[in-house]
């Protein structure tokens, strides 16, 4: 074979790959967009004001999502507030402290795989550990430290890359005005990074709040018609709502949980807007 027919055969592969690639993604976006629109043809119809103030009743017509919004909401904070701290300084030691030996590599190694471990996973080790062993039972502080378990290695690795992206040179220049490591870093490192490290946060809370199997194995309800009021109360969260009207018979709570997906999808694209913008601020900072 010619060194032209070789080339025009390895075109040809990649015009091929080119077309295969195009078409799974024109495959997935479709099902995606007939996905979202058989849910917003059914659930837009039920979002008003009582649906977002009532509390859950066995009738669809008044039931509500209120104690689901305020359980999530108090799972998002207790989550953060373990996790954020936690996260961030462990990325802070592991980037700018830790020494580069074999058991730095084995922690790195073994953080960047905790971030990809199934979230069921998760949710076992929270059942055992903080239900179980601390006898927290399926309260909400149980929750918040099992998910805080689980985006900590998110948090973690994003601080990381964020403080590897700032320049070397800013360091430098700080050390030689006779600045301190610890000055350094919180005077230097950290506000350059900070957009990066506050992408990867609110990715993490993203991702947070659209669990459902950690918090069904470590016992939040899925039926809980009060409002929980301290962190070792029982719970209940938006995803275990929708989960628990798509598991009735009747066809209004199907159109209930429809509308539940909606409210769930819309903080979502909240978190991952705000998230991107930040980015886009951050990387344009660092460029100029």
């Amino acid at each position: 074979m010619t060194r032209k027919h070789r080339f025009n055969s390895a075109k040809l592969q990649d015009n091929l790959f080119k077309f295969f690639a195009l078409l799974c993604t024109g495959i997935g976006l479709l099902v995606l967009a007939v996905l979202l629109i058989d849910i917003m043809s059914k659930g837009l119809e039920r979002i008003n004001w009582s649906f977002f103030t009532n509390l859950p009743s066995r009738h669809f017509n008044e039931s509500g999502i209120y104690t689901a919004l305020v359980g999530m909401i108090s799972l998002l904070f207790f989550t953060l507030l373990i996790a954020l701290p936690i996260g961030i300084m462990s990325g802070i030691y592991l980037q700018e402290y830790g020494t580069k030996n074999w058991f730095a590599r084995f922690v790195e190694i073994n953080i960047a795989n905790l971030a990809g471990v199934p979230s069921v996973i998760y949710g076992i080790l929270g059942l055992q550990i903080f239900v179980r062993a601390a006898g927290l039972g399926n309260s909400i502080l149980a929750g918040g430290l099992t998910l805080a378990l689980l985006i900590m290695p998110i948090i973690i690795v994003a601080t990381r890359e964020a403080i590897k992206a700032v320049p070397n040179s800013l360091r430098e220049a700080s050390f030689g005005m006779g600045a301190t490591k610890w000055q350094t870093t919180k005077r230097i490192v950290l506000p350059a990074a900070w957009g990066g490290i506050l992408t990867g946060v609110i990715l993490s809370i993203s991702r947070a709040i659209g669990e459902t199997a950690p918090l069904i194995v470590v016992g939040a309800l899925v039926y809980v018609p009060f409002i929980p009021e301290g962190p070792l109360d029982k719970y209940t969260t938006l995803p275990i709502q929708i989960f628990n009207w798509t598991s009735r018979p009747q066809q209004g709570f199907v159109i209930n949980a429809a509308a539940g997906i909606i409210v769930l999808l819309a903080f979502t694209f909240l978190l991952n807007g705000i998230a991107i913008l930040l980015r886009n601020r951050w990387y344009n900072k660092i460029r100029f």
